[in-house]
């Protein structure tokens, strides 16, 4: 079984693919003060609850954007399943054409996205994570990463909404069926839901008119379906895009 590990800013993703199916999988707080002996502990009673053992595990892949947790994912990949984990980064095998100023600045999980998108749906595309940030990412008719926009995520502007307006209440994140709230918390709803699904509808519009195609349009992230679910411009919602990603890039990298 190959172990997956995306590490993002919010949560740490896990995944276990056995002959290319994905079969398991859990999501993690990410915490930058845990250490190797407490990823260990978590991830081997994820393995237990789903009566897996860890010498089940032949391979691990790692895509991280956040470098301060890398020693201690890494300890515990070697210290409780005994393998050194493939890191997604420079070095690796991806396959990707990247005409950006400097491909270094691109996070390992775009560049993940952008493998599984080529493969799975085809090209030219166009992914978007509702991550911790929006990402929008351009791929050509010739499969070239061609880059993308950076906006804020939906969870850190709303807490910053919250924590910089006095008198406005935190609000949980839903679909609202009116743009017009008749109350406090409704008008931040629908402010939030028709703000961020215009926002992604608008620079959906915009690459498509600068890059002068019809490219698919892909999305995945916690809170994809909920912003999209009234969008006509999305053609997949793939919850499991990064996954599926780091398990093409392990079998691209592994040593035969």
């Amino acid at each position: 079984m190959i172990l997956v590990i995306d590490v993002g800013n919010t949560n740490c993703t896990f995944g276990l693919y056995q002959n290319d199916q994905l079969t398991n999988y859990w999501r993690l707080e990410t915490n930058r003060l845990r250490t190797a002996d407490e990823l260990g502990m978590i991830v081997l009673n994820f393995f237990g609850h789903a009566k897996i053992k860890a010498d089940h595990v032949t391979g691990i892949i790692i895509s991280s954007v956040v470098p301060p947790v890398m020693h201690a994912m890494t300890t515990m990949c070697t210290r409780y399943f005994h393998s050194q984990p493939l890191i997604v980064g420079p070095g690796i095998k991806t396959g990707l054409n990247l005409k950006v100023d400097n491909p270094r600045e691109i996070g390992a999980d775009r560049i993940v996205n952008a493998v599984a998108t080529i493969e799975e749906y085809g090209k030219p595309a166009i992914v978007v994570d509702f991550g911790t940030a929006t990402t929008f990412c351009y791929i050509d008719e010739k499969g070239i990463y061609q880059g993308g926009a950076i906006a804020p995520g939906i969870m850190i502007s709303t807490e910053a909404l919250y924590n910089r307006a006095a008198k406005l209440p935190r609000v949980d994140i839903a679909a609202a069926d009116k743009v017009v709230g008749k109350s406090t918390v409704s008008s931040m709803q629908s402010g939030i839901f028709y703000g961020f699904l215009g926002q992604f509808e608008g620079i959906i519009r915009e690459m498509k008119k600068q890059a002068g195609t019809d490219p698919i349009v892909v999305v995945t992230g916690g809170l994809a379906r909920l912003i999209t679910e009234k969008s006509d411009l999305v053609d997949v919602l793939d919850p499991f895009l990064t996954l599926k990603g780091l398990n093409l890039l392990y079998k691209r990298n592994k040593t035969v």
